[in-house]
């Protein structure tokens, strides 16, 4: 069997996540972790005994034997990386949001596209094997002519004017931080279950704090609780904490999420519902085995996730069976799985979201920014 090398650029949260995952794949094995400082790569790489660690990204990029990266780094170097990957000839799994810009998430489907390389966006909330169950059951016509979506992706972890990361400054996020961060996820997620694009939105964003105290010297995503008054700066903030959305998908279904990351008490609540014709979905990430259907003239259930019982190609997106939970780090390898199919054999399907699938993320991104500033619909055909 032929094992893919692979690299992972950017070794916090994101790149421990990726880095396991892909480990856990079988055919893929990580040759190489990049990071600035380069010990912070090497802490991760005496974990997992990857022997490649270099502060330097652009060393690993053009290295012969890797052939496919992951960018797992803040979203401004999303763009310059992997353009100087694929234009070495590597196959791109990229985080989201896909980059700083629509502008230049065309340019990387498009040079992509033209060179025959594979690409994907990780949205890889849509790898629950429950999730998919609602996909199929959708598709089938179990509920019906969908009318209405609702939800929210709510955090805590910026709650406090001392919590800090670098996803709150645009320079290294973008001008969105909780509508690309996460909402991009839920977005994303309605769309791909319903087969329903969002064709308009009316959105509302908000900073909470117009200043933070930034910590003196990094910190990790979701860490930084326990330092010192001494150890921050006072900065002014540019993204926002919160956002409220409107939604028409299609012609007539309707729906609203908001999007936060100061909502005390929500750790990664990911929630949402689909309700058509015949019956309705809700499911919430913080349970991901639990599946509440919902109908008008007779009990509603709760089903817990059994690969015997998921609906049609649903249940290949499990691999432990019923009463064994699959998680958030089970999801990433799910779309691993499909995204390195394709890089040993070009004719397996596009089962996994991909550049263009970014693309219409930041399109959508730049379309809730326009309607929170302007205070107005937009449409987003």
């Amino acid at each position: 069997m032929h094992k893919i090398k692979t690299a992972v650029l950017g070794t916090g949260f994101m790149g421990r996540v990726h880095t396991e995952a892909i480990r856990r794949l079988g055919n893929v094995e990580v040759v190489a972790l990049a990071a600035s400082p380069a010990r912070e790569a090497r802490a991760l790489a005496n974990m997992f005994d990857v022997h490649y660690v270099t502060g330097d990204w652009e060393q690993i990029v053009h290295h012969d034997d890797v052939e496919a990266v992951h960018i797992c780094t803040p979203n401004a170097l999303h763009y310059p990386m992997a353009m100087a990957a694929l234009k070495a000839g590597k196959h791109v799994l990229c985080e989201k949001p896909l980059a700083m810009s629509i502008g230049e998430a065309q340019e990387m489907l498009d040079y992509a596209e033209t060179h025959n390389l594979v690409h994907a966006t990780n949205h890889n909330l849509r790898y629950y094997p429950v999730v998919q169950h609602i996909r199929q059951i959708v598709a089938r016509g179990d509920l019906g002519d969908i009318l209405i979506v609702q939800g929210t992706y709510s955090q805590d972890w910026l709650l406090y004017q001392t919590d800090f990361n670098w996803r709150i400054l645009a320079e290294h996020n973008g001008a969105a931080r909780v509508v690309g961060d996460i909402g991009s996820h839920w977005m994303d997620m309605i769309q791909h279950l319903t087969g329903l694009p969002i064709t308009s939105l009316c959105a509302d964003t908000m900073i909470f704090h117009k200043t933070r105290k930034q910590p003196k010297t990094a910190i990790e995503t979701f860490a930084g609780k326990t330092l010192a008054p001494e150890d921050y700066d006072e900065v002014t903030i540019d993204t926002e904490d919160f956002a409220s959305v409107l939604v028409r998908l299609g012609d007539r279904c309707r729906g609203a999420y908001t999007v936060s990351q100061m909502s005390a008490g929500n750790k990664n609540r990911f929630e949402f519902e689909i309700y058509g014709t015949k019956g309705g979905v809700r499911w919430n990430q913080e349970r991901p085995d639990e599946l509440w259907l919902g109908f008008r003239n007779e009990p509603n259930r709760i089903i817990i996730k059994d690969p015997s019982l998921l609906a049609g190609p649903a249940a290949g997106f499990a691999d432990l069976p019923g009463g064994h939970s699959e998680g958030y780090d089970d999801s990433h390898k799910q779309l691993f799985r499909r995204f390195y199919r394709r890089v040993v054999d070009p004719s397996q399907p596009v089962d996994y979201p991909t550049f263009e699938d970014g693309l219409r993320g930041m399109k959508l991104i730049a379309k809730v920014l326009e309607s929170s500033a302007n205070r107005c619909w937009v449409d987003c055909n």
